[in-house]
């Protein structure tokens, strides 16, 4: 089983740039399938969700070509499959997307229930009621959801709660519906934009993208195009964090510091210096780091993804914090993890109340999902000692070669799978 090895107690300095947003990628990789001619994405990251979510794209009779790297060309007009039962897809989140894609052109979709990462109930009552107020019966049955309409008529659907996930599912449902859709209370994230314009440049019409009312008027049929992804957010975050945790200089390149300024807020606010430049965010960390209270909220709040980094860095902060989780229940099982390195951190509810120690002792820890992860490697980078992460498969399913980036900063990190290569690596490093 793979693991990360970490020893402890360098200042990460120097430059990353960042890929492609993974959550921006799977709702345009889904919509890609709804034209019938060749769609090149650019800027795809190569994590393992994007890759579940292909093999399925494919496993439907889509063709799926890597150009080189990080750009794909999809073509959806073989597609002979409107049944998603792809034995990977329960693993990961996004496969809803292709409920919504494949209602929204063939007026049918049946794809396996969704798993991805353990954070705590995330229903899909409000996709469901989204399908249905465009004229879609849906049922659910043998893990399976089952989505048909004679035709999809557009309608006014105001969401309960904000839902990325449902946002994007009823972008794709309604872009070739009959009629006009107006989607109410609807998600904010750069993501939705993405999507949005992604949709777009396939010649939908989608409206208000970025703003609570999106207003969709149905077109009869999309076109092929070339689209490059936005940055990653999350990956962006985390590594402006990782400057923060070991009392780094980290310039995080090839990003839009807007998508970043809640984060920079805090940053700032912790006592770190935060240097904006046009497309690149520069974090200096602070020697003493000060406490302060986060409260995770929809875009443009402070992002729930980025939760259990702050955590991390306002453990090594002087003085006393509170982190609110209101997105999503569940999300504090890092907690046990840090506390065993030496943190101070109780949790009641959903809140984690912050008591800031001077530092971190290394620990055999277990990534209990993908942010929690990635928030456990920042801690293990600021430990002292060594510290050995498993079950990294959460944490792959986010970052593009993480390991690597993090050693072009100075980390001592190396990725192993076997006691041997992990033997070898601790008694290289001492």
């Amino acid at each position: 089983m793979e693991q990360y090895i970490i020893k402890g107690g360098v200042r990460l300095h120097g430059e990353v740039s960042i890929g492609g947003a993974k959550n921006a990628a799977l709702g345009i990789l889904a919509a890609a399938i709804m034209t019938d001619e060749t769609v090149t994405i650019e800027n795809v990251p190569n994590v393992r969700d994007i890759r579940v979510l292909l093999q399925a794209i494919e496993g439907i009779g889509a063709k799926v070509k890597y150009v080189y790297n990080n750009s794909v060309q999809i073509n959806g007009g073989a597609i002979c499959d409107i049944n998603v039962d792809y034995e990977y897809i329960k693993k990961i989140r996004a496969s809803y997307y292709l409920l919504g894609a494949l209602l929204g052109k063939y007026k049918e979709s049946q794809v396996t229930l969704p798993g991805g990462c353990n954070i705590g109930s995330r229903p899909i009552d409000q996709h469901i009621k989204g399908f249905k107020a465009l004229g879609a019966e849906v049922d659910i049955s043998h893990g399976m959801i089952h989505t048909k309409a004679e035709r999809l008529v557009g309608g006014h659907i105001y969401f309960d709660v904000v839902s990325v996930g449902a946002t994007i599912n009823l972008m794709l449902a309604s872009c070739m519906a009959e009629g006009d859709t107006i989607l109410e209370n609807a998600a904010k994230e750069p993501h939705i934009v993405d999507v949005a314009n992604f949709l777009n440049a396939m010649g939908a019409n989608i409206k208000g993208a970025g703003t609570d009312v999106i207003r969709i008027k149905g077109v009869n049929r999309l076109h092929g195009t070339t689209y490059s992804i936005i940055p990653d957010q999350i990956e962006a975050g985390t590594f402006m964090f990782a400057a923060a945790a070991t009392k780094g200089d980290i310039t995080v390149k090839d990003v839009i510091p807007k998508h970043l300024e809640s984060l920079s807020a805090k940053l700032s606010e912790i006592g770190c210096q935060v240097i904006e430049g046009d497309d690149c965010v520069r974090v200096i960390g602070s020697e003493e780091l000060k406490c302060t209270n986060v409260k995770t909220l929809p875009y443009p709040g402070f992002p729930t993804d980025m939760q259990p980094q702050m955590s991390v860095v306002l453990a090594l902060a002087k003085g006393s914090s509170m982190v609110t989780e209101s997105i999503f229940e569940n999300r504090f099982k890092y907690v046990d993890e840090l506390n065993r390195m030496g943190s101070s951190i109780k949790v009641e509810g959903n809140t984690a109340y912050i008591e800031g120690v001077e530092k971190f002792t290394g620990a055999q820890l277990a990534a209990p999902d993908l942010r929690a992860g990635a928030a456990l490697v920042l801690a293990a980078l600021a430990a002292e000692g060594i510290s050995e992460i498993e079950d990294i498969e959460y944490i792959q399913r986010g970052y593009e070669d993480f390991d690597g980036k993090l050693r072009k900063l100075g980390a001592v990190i190396e990725r192993v799978d076997s006691e041997k290569e992990a033997q070898k690596f601790k008694l290289k490093i001492g």
